[in-house]
């Protein structure tokens, strides 16, 4: 029986879609804001529904360990709405 190399099998972690990350936002946000998820905007500004700083950075925090990625918080600053968040890291850690 042969035996595999582990070593040279070149395993790469799954990167969630944009989409995933925009329902992943979506379901967080709507749960912290106690907004009914149907009714957010995916275009709409985060500061159109009042997150603050240390929403933004327990946000970044939770998406950071979802993912598997070091986020920076500063993020949502830069990219100002869940459609921009969404799009931006799933750009930037695709595969």
């Amino acid at each position: 029986m042969n035996k595999i190399d582990y070593s040279e099998v070149d395993i790469k972690k799954q990167v969630p879609t944009e989409a995933a990350i925009q329902v992943w936002l979506v379901s967080y946000l709507s749960k912290v804001l106690e907004l009914n998820p149907d009714k957010m905007d995916i275009k709409a500004t985060f500061d159109r529904y009042g997150l603050d700083s240390l929403i933004t950075v327990t946000m970044t925090s939770d998406l950071e360990q979802w993912l598997g990625y070091e986020v920076d918080p500063s993020l949502p600053y830069s990219y100002s709405s869940i459609e921009s968040l969404a799009n931006y890291l799933a750009e930037k850690y695709k595969i």
